[in-house]
């Protein structure tokens, strides 16, 4: 997840000297973005943190996993005032912060992911199987989520470095070889496909579960379950593809594929930000609509 922009966000993977942020439409772009989701998703997952947990219809299973999205998304969320202002003008935080902060965000967004794809496996276990659940091992699910996740981001912490030779300072990504960028965009898009990969299949199974039986069998319960793997195909799959062609560009020695990577990763990585932001809508409702018996 190299995402937003500095790849995830704020570290950018560019190494190279670039004209002034404001010149790029490719950065304007991505501050929009991140401005709105920021003004959408913080009230939005607090406001899940304070309702939704309290609702009868969510299982106890359900509301643990709802909350750690919640404030993985706050977490990540909590950090865009401070890359909205280094992309427009520059990282005056320190190194420290820096790796601090990256870490932080990739953490969060890898806790998210994986949240979502544990309440994909809860939800088509509790349809399908009826009985049973996430329910006895839940502290150690949640454990378990979150080292994953601080795992997935030691990358973060270990290429994200001050680069001064911009015309301002900034805290980016800054790669010892080709290879090590390779390997770490490569870490993000399995980590991505792997994901994608397991909401698929619950929510496809889960549909042909619900088919299956009247109770379930209704259009605005399709819809739901349809939308959560639509919404997270379309706003991660961009992001993906363009580390693919990252990937692609520096094994093939491209210089045409990796200004397109370069100029396009920025806005397709903010875009996976309004992920935290749908999230608390579509969970929320999708849980409600799921559990109801």
């Amino acid at each position: 997840m190299e995402q937003l922009n500095s790849t995830m966000f704020a570290p950018n993977i560019s190494s190279t000297p670039g004209p002034p942020r404001l010149a790029s439409l490719d950065t304007i772009g991505a501050v929009v973005v991140l401005s709105i989701c920021f003004l959408l998703g913080f009230p939005g997952n607090i406001a899940v943190i304070i309702f939704k947990l309290k609702q009868e219809h969510l299982t106890s299973v359900s509301q643990s996993l709802m909350l750690n999205l919640a404030v993985s998304d706050l977490l990540c969320l909590l950090t865009l005032p401070l890359w909205i202002y280094t992309l427009l003008e520059s990282w005056t935080f320190g190194l420290v912060a820096c790796k601090i902060l990256a870490v932080l965000v990739y953490c969060s967004i890898y806790g998210s992911m994986l949240t979502v794809t544990a309440l994909s496996v809860q939800r088509y276990i509790q349809v399908v199987y009826l009985q049973r659940s996430l329910q006895e091992g839940k502290k150690r699910l949640l454990a378990l989520i979150w080292l994953v996740a601080m795992i997935l981001s030691i990358p973060a912490l270990v290429i994200s470095q001050l680069t001064t030779d911009l015309p301002s300072t900034q805290c980016r990504f800054r790669y010892s070889s080709n290879s090590q960028r390779v390997a770490t965009l490569l870490a993000e898009v399995l980590a991505g496909f792997a994901s994608f990969s397991v909401i698929a299949f619950a929510y496809i199974s889960l549909h042909r579960k619900l088919n299956q039986t009247a109770f379930f069998n209704n259009p605005q319960t399709t819809r739901l379950v349809t939308s959560i793997v639509v919404t997270f195909f379309f706003l991660w799959m961009p992001y993906l593809i363009m580390n693919m062609l990252g990937i692609a560009a520096i094994s093939l020695n491209d210089n045409g594929l990796m200004t397109m990577y370069l100029e396009n990763k920025n806005i397709f990585g903010a875009l996976t930000f309004v992920n935290s932001c749908l999230n608390p809508l579509l969970y929320a409702f999708a849980s409600r609509k799921l559990q109801r018996r």
